[in-house]
């Protein structure tokens, strides 16, 4: 399961949406019949439990069988149980309608501490898969590892529904990079039109509740389930929002919290894409170097020239797909996706690099594999719904950018922060995106974490992180008096990837509540 974070293709047709690849470890699948656990007021104390949500704290949690389960095409083996937990759909009105949160679960291996709830991010990434993100290590043998797919994701239901896989690929093949007035209103109206299916084919009442909101509540039952009176959790990318919205909800109910790659909660959306764009500019600078190391590389010899050998690549496919295997082809936009996601990790520099040199013969195979792998298609040409639930996730969680002038400025910025994915068509104007049309207001907005109480927490933060700038985690650690953990490199999170000085200082607080080291810089 891949740890992950989208930003939304909020002011131009030069901003892709991205997603985060970041080599976690695959799943499992458990076998056997389905066997009912103790209710967590059988098991352990579970803490106060809400006016009126004694059904769902109380409930029982039947582990089975992981078949079915995995929407996402990560692959489950047989060291994973998979379990289905009942949540109101509204939690001010409990006696309604019900959603089904999808959980796994890795036993712990020896002497249990209790459970920890994992989430890889997104918004909209299953995390079914990433309850084996432990397997081998300490913290394997002292908890239970609990994946979840956030309500409205992956296996968990009802789902967030808004387009049909042939819908999803017309999509794609749209360039929408005229800003020209005309090409702005037609963008527009794509995006009222795709806020409108997702409102006829998944409903506003549930598009209204998918936000971190509603899903950290949905956190809370699951930490009673499993009989838990305390909260350990481990987000990554978005999860970081996640952690610190149940730390403001629930300050009495953590015992321990990681959280990797933050996003800072007090940051205006806005501005949270330009600084990402710049992150990604220096991804891409950091690849540049490198493949001029070698010979041939399809950005030539010139640091100076990367950005516009980049562009003289990618331009032409702007109404004049490259060639591809698949009949579709490779889209501009697919492209731009495509090499993204590939910037997220130095394990997909070299995938990259031949991207481009197979793009400079004039086929597109490569990147539009890489672009698949972000949209979530699968061989058969289907999608998984990351995408529709990364957009219903982000319009619910921060308020619309409905102002023009904002929005143009934003594109402006952009363009200037990240000049190899600036397709010179800037007009000073750009298309009001998806939230601007959002059929439910939204129920969360920036603002300063404010958790009293709440015990020790760790952040890390990668230094040339191009999805999650550092200084997000640096202001996320200060906001949550918690500690900070520094990680130099030039990738989106690093928790369980195999970095010792990173995984031990992780391990030590999650098993021992050890601080890390003060300023620890790994």
């Amino acid at each position: 399961m891949s740890k992950s974070a989208r930003v939304p293709a909020a002011f131009a047709g030069c901003i892709a949406v991205v997603l985060v690849v970041a080599g976690c470890a695959g799943g499992g699948q458990g076998t056997g019949e389905a066997v009912a656990e103790p209710s967590a007021a059988e098991a352990a104390p579970a803490g106060p439990i809400p006016a009126g949500l004694e059904e769902f704290y109380t409930q029982q949690v039947q582990w089975g069988s992981c078949d079915g389960f995995s929407t996402d095409g990560s692959p489950l083996g047989d060291t994973l149980e998979c379990a289905e937990v009942t949540v109101p759909n509204d939690y001010a009105n409990p006696g309604g309608a019900t959603a089904q949160i999808a959980v796994s679960r890795s036993k712990a291996t020896g002497d249990k501490i209790g459970s920890l709830l994992v989430n890889p991010g997104g918004p909209g990434a299953s995390g079914i898969g990433l309850a084996s993100v432990a397997d081998g290590t300490a913290i394997a043998e002292r908890f239970d590892v609990i994946g979840f797919d956030p309500r409205g994701v992956g296996a968990s239901t009802p789902q967030v529904t808004c387009m049909t896989p042939a819908e999803v690929d017309a999509r794609r093949k749209d360039d929408d990079v005229d800003m020209s007035p005309a090409g702005i209103a037609r963008t527009e109206a794509e995006n009222r039109d795709y806020a409108d299916k997702c409102a006829q084919r998944t409903g506003v009442d549930v598009l209204a509740h998918v936000g971190t909101n509603d899903v950290v509540r949905d956190m809370d039952v699951i930490r009673a389930v499993l009989g838990d009176e305390k909260l350990n959790y481990l987000g990554y990318s978005y999860g970081t929002r996640l952690g610190s919205t149940y730390a403001e909800t629930f300050p009495g109910n953590v015992r321990a919290m990681v959280l990797d790659g933050a996003l800072d909660p007090e940051q205006d959306p806005t501005q949270e894409v330009i600084l990402q764009a710049a992150g990604f500019q220096s991804a891409f600078d950091a690849f540049a170097a490198e493949c001029m190391q070698q010979k041939d590389c399809p950005l030539g010899t010139d640091p100076a020239q990367a950005n516009a050998r980049f562009r003289a690549l990618v331009d032409p496919l702007i109404g004049k797909p490259a060639a591809t295997t698949d009949p579709r082809g490779l889209s501009y936009t697919d492209a731009i996706t495509g090499v993204q996601q590939a910037l997220y990790s130095p394990n997909l520099w070299g995938p990259l690099r031949g991207g481009l040199e197979s793009l400079q013969s004039g086929t597109g195979d490569s990147l539009l594999m890489l672009a698949d792998l972000y949209e979530g298609r699968a061989d058969d040409g289907t999608y998984s719904n990351l995408n529709d639930a990364f957009n219903s996730i982000r319009c619910m969680d921060d308020p619309p950018v409905t102002d023009r002038a904002v929005v143009g400025e934003a594109d402006v910025r952009y363009r200037q922060a990240a000049p190899f994915l600036d397709d010179g068509r800037g007009t000073g104007n750009a298309p009001l995106d998806v939230c601007a049309f959002w059929p439910a207001p939204n129920t969360g907005a920036p603002h300063t974490v404010s958790a009293p109480g709440i015990p020790p927490v760790v952040v890390v933060s990668t230094t040339e992180d191009p999805a999650t700038p550092y200084q997000a985690g640096v202001d996320l650690a200060k906001q949550m008096n918690g500690s900070l953990v520094s990680y130099r490199g030039t990738q989106h999170t690093v928790v369980l990837d195999g970095e010792a000085c990173v995984d031990d200082a992780v391990t030590d607080y999650l098993v021992d509540l050890a601080a890390p080291p003060a300023e620890l810089m790994c």
